[in-house]
């Protein structure tokens, strides 16, 4: 009785907050403007906006004029003094919690600052903004009247200052987590911050299985290895004879077409929900307003001041980069942000596309690094993505995870693309496969369709099968295990792939 009266006042709370999110369709730019505008005046006496001259910077042709477009590696050292407890450097005053994120499995890991006021202005907010999206379409939500189960990451002390604290964004959003969130929250926190996720998902189980879920949460490769075990250890055929009132998977960080048909298993329900979200360690970029719409709107009130960089534009010394009010449709798209946390005018590497500006909804079509071009073929993760899900459909597959890299000339062969593939359900003809997944890839990619014209630029891809589990005791072996370290789909070299093949070998 409590539970249900706790959850009417949060509904009645989240009808109140739906407003402001309709405002942000509203007045878009005014926003915007309005966000860089405290941006800058609060920054500018940090070591950054001293260099920077943000004291004279009046708006935002200023802003584009004086302050570079950055990488990581172009703040790295000013982040470093942070965690070793400097203040004053990229936001004011002293920072103790950083996200750590490796972005793909690369060697190294990135360590973005979470201030306050990005953790609860931006963060915080659009997990307010995702739930208020919730109750709205769904209206008998229970989401704070029974359990939702959330995967995520872990955290640590930075050895060389004890102050800083370093972890997965989801780590420190569940340490954050408001008080009125944490008794419809499962499993208990010491659990959910567990660094072995072998460990962890096994505790989940145990806990979890006791309770009445009816949300869950987290990156869909991982969430497989957990429902997998779920139903080994229940004999149930799907999660919703687990939990019967799970209504809602809330799911990011990777494409979820390839994974469609596995979840329509899982949850076989026509009255089971997704729900897409853009929550980068840089920011809570977005969420899907509406349940199975296409694309994820940009939330512009809550911290982030946008631009975005024509991918064309990329490889020129100074791209040109666009503010939210300049974009057009159908165009692929760098993102740049600036926010709170310290970050300006800095590149995190993922691709959009909008497949709308009234209100602004995006699609992610891959990175800025995972692509492949060795060939003049400018083949994206949403190509692969896409192809690899309808062959799948169409063939009666199902794959967990996957890679792909360029096979270069030869002096007797024309080069071509090596696809290692985990499946969970494998073809019944891996050859059939592969020239059905090569003939997809063709009709959405013109240039792919190009080069593969009489094998003369690339011959038909190839595809490697790997054992279960491959991909996850590869990341294990980098120290690379954790909800925020997903598998490169996409490389334009062969070191990730190389890497793997070596690695089964031993």
């Amino acid at each position: 009785m409590l539970n249900s009266t706790i959850n009417m006042a949060v509904k009645y709370y989240l009808s109140k907050r739906y407003d402001r999110i309709v405002q942000m369709t509203e007045r878009p730019d005014q926003l915007q403007k309005s966000l860089l505008k405290e941006h800058i005046a609060k920054a500018k006496n940090t070591a950054y906006g001293k260099m920077y001259g943000y004291a004279s910077i009046e708006n935002y042709n200023d802003f584009k004029a004086q302050v570079p477009i950055i990488q990581y590696e172009d703040i790295e050292p000013y982040i470093d003094r942070m965690m070793h407890g400097e203040g004053d450097i990229l936001w004011p005053g002293t920072i103790n919690w950083f996200a750590k994120s490796s972005g793909t499995t690369g060697s190294k890991s990135k360590f973005i600052p979470i201030t306050k006021q990005n953790l609860y202005q931006c963060h915080i907010a659009a997990a307010w903004d995702a739930m208020s999206m919730v109750y709205h379409q769904k209206p008998d939500a229970r989401m704070f009247a029974e359990k939702s189960l959330i995967m995520g990451g872990s955290l640590q002390r930075f050895t060389p200052h004890n102050k800083t604290i370093v972890g997965d964004v989801s780590a420190i959003l569940l340490h954050h987590m408001p008080k009125i969130g944490r008794p419809f929250y499962t499993p208990d926190f010491e659990t959910a911050l567990l660094p072995d996720m072998d460990t962890k998902i096994d505790r989940i189980i145990d806990i979890c299985l006791k309770e009445n879920v009816v949300m869950l949460a987290g990156v869909p490769t991982w969430s497989i290895v957990l429902f997998n075990k779920i139903l080994e250890k229940t004999g149930k055929d799907n999660i919703l004879e687990v939990w019967p009132d799970a209504a809602l998977y809330m799911h990011g960080g990777v494409g979820f077409k390839p994974y469609k048909k596995q979840f329509a298993r899982y949850f076989p329900s026509d009255d089971f929900n997704y729900m897409e979200v853009y929550n980068a360690s840089e920011g809570y970029f977005g969420l899907q307003d509406e349940f199975g719409a296409r694309g994820i709107m940009l939330l512009l009130d809550n911290d982030i001041f946008y631009e975005f960089i024509p991918v064309t534009e990329l490889t020129k010394d100074h791209p040109n980069a666009l503010p939210i009010w300049e974009v057009s449709q159908g165009v692929n798209y760098a993102i740049v942000v600036t926010s709170s946390c310290g970050l300006w005018r800095y590149m995190p590497g993922d691709t959009v596309q909008f497949v709308s500006t009234a209100p602004f909804r995006i699609e992610i079509t891959g990175r800025t690094k995972q692509f492949i071009n060795a060939f003049g073929e400018e083949v994206m993760v949403s190509n692969t993505d896409q192809a690899i899900a309808t062959i799948c459909q169409e063939q009666g597959a199902n794959v967990l995870d996957y890679t792909v890299a360029p096979i270069y000339f030869d002096d007797k062969e024309s080069g071509g693309h090596q696809w290692l593939i985990e499946f969970e359900k494998s073809p019944d003809d891996i050859e059939l496969f592969c020239e059905k997944l090569d003939l997809c890839l063709q009709q959405l990619n013109g240039d792919y369709e190009a080069k593969r014209q009489k094998n003369i630029a690339l011959k038909q891809l190839h595809i490697k099968e790997l054992p279960r589990g491959t991909f996850n005791e590869w990341l294990k072996a980098k120290g690379k295990v954790g909800a925020q370290n997903k598998i490169p789909r996409l490389s334009n070299d062969r070191v990730y792939v190389d890497e793997i093949l070596a690695f089964l070998n031993k």
